[in-house]
């Protein structure tokens, strides 16, 4: 495949989704809708994502990932411009669910690509997930300053193009071959055989610790800036910040993440993720709420690296697709539970009580990691 296009292709989709994290929240809030509604509005359309992220990742088996990725591109952006004519709860939600498909599709596709790329595996997942974050940092500053300058429907506008221009660049790269399968063989029939296997429920595990940062992204962190008087694009720059210590975490960690029951890899960074989360509220200033940004997002950086790597040694490469996909899973879980959890906490309790309780929460999943590492590399 054509690694440049490739890298670009991911770059333009994540553009997109950078934007949706400050745009979606905001418009929401914008048309009434009350914490627990908007922690609904993003936990829902989950349930969606969940089934089809698998069959997206045993397509990425059958199919290869390019058209994967394609189809995504085309999806985001039909439900970019479905958000200009949105109003109320249901054409919301309606509107979430296109873009909890196109990143349902996307993740475990470009996953697997990246995986077959030359040269060292760790290092060129780095590589990809660094390309990701830049793209949402571009994405999330680029929103801020749109909403602060324009209007919603110019924003969805642009949310749409990058869509197309992820596309665009995507026909550059060069299609992998279908992996060879048995004529009549379920297409889902993979994932037993996988799930019976420690190390990918320990990685599924992993996963969520590492999504925590960026489904707060997408939902809670933007209120939680209004809340404390910031604008759209100031607090574009700073859910940039997230994304920019997932970029270092990319560049640097990808050179030296391992795998094993040793490594104290996945504790230290869930112990980042548990800080980023529950301190983060704590100081009202632009310097500290920058500083968490930054290790929340070198720490879940570094942990989806670390699942990604483990789950890619773990696998065959006739079932990587549906692997990663599975690691795609955890995901699902933590942008199912955490924006409802934290809407129902925030509406009792207040927002920044709410990002104490889930820190802490953050901070016990740290410890059941300490013990699972070991646990996970075991024969069953």
């Amino acid at each position: 495949m054509s690694r440049l296009s490739f890298f670009l292709a991911s770059l333009a989709w994540n553009l997109g989704l950078g934007m949706t994290w400050l745009v979606v929240p905001l418009y929401a809030a914008s048309q009434g809708l009350s914490n627990a509604q908007i922690g609904v509005l993003f936990s829902l359309p989950v349930l969606v994502q969940a089934a089809l992220n698998l069959l997206g990742g045993a397509y990425t088996d059958r199919v290869g990932g390019r058209r994967i990725m394609l189809a995504s591109c085309w999806v985001m952006a039909v439900a970019a411009l479905w958000f200009m004519l949105a109003k109320g709860f249901w054409m919301l939600l309606a509107g979430q669910v296109g873009l909890i498909l196109a990143r349902a599709a996307f993740w475990p596709a470009t996953w697997a690509m990246a995986s077959e790329l030359t040269g060292n595996r760790g290092v060129e997942l780095g590589r990809l997930n660094a390309v990701t974050n830049v793209g949402q940092i571009a994405g999330a500053g680029l929103c801020g300053f749109l909403l602060a300058a324009t209007t919603f429907n110019a924003t969805f506008g642009t949310l749409a193009a990058t869509g197309g221009v992820a596309f665009a660049v995507g026909l550059a790269t060069r299609s992998s071959s279908p992996r060879p399968h048995a004529a009549g063989r379920n297409v889902l029939a993979a994932y037993g055989p996988l799930l019976r296997k420690r190390i990918i429920r320990y990685s599924v595990f992993c996963a969520y610790i590492s999504a925590l940062p960026f489904s707060l992204s997408m939902s809670f962190y933007p209120l939680l800036l209004a809340r404390y008087g910031y604008g759209e694009d100031t607090s574009g720059l700073l859910l940039a910040l997230r994304a920019l210590g997932a970029i270092g975490a990319g560049l640097i960690a990808g050179r030296f993440v391992r795998t094993g029951p040793d490594t104290l890899w996945p504790v230290l960074c869930a112990v980042g993720v548990a800080a980023g989360v529950g301190l983060l509220p704590v100081v009202n200033h632009l310097a500290p709420i920058g500083l968490w940004m930054l290790v929340v997002g070198f720490g879940s950086g570094a942990m989806t690296l670390y699942f990604q790597i483990t789950i890619a040694e773990a696998s065959r490469p006739e079932e990587r697709g549906a692997a990663l996909a599975l690691g795609g899973m955890g995901w699902s879980v933590s942008h199912l539970s955490t924006p409802l959890l934290m809407g129902l906490l925030a509406d009792r309790y207040g927002i920044v009580e709410a990002f104490y309780l889930l820190g802490g929460l953050a901070l016990t999943c740290a410890l059941l990691i300490a013990w699972m590492r070991r646990w996970a590399f075991k024969l069953a």
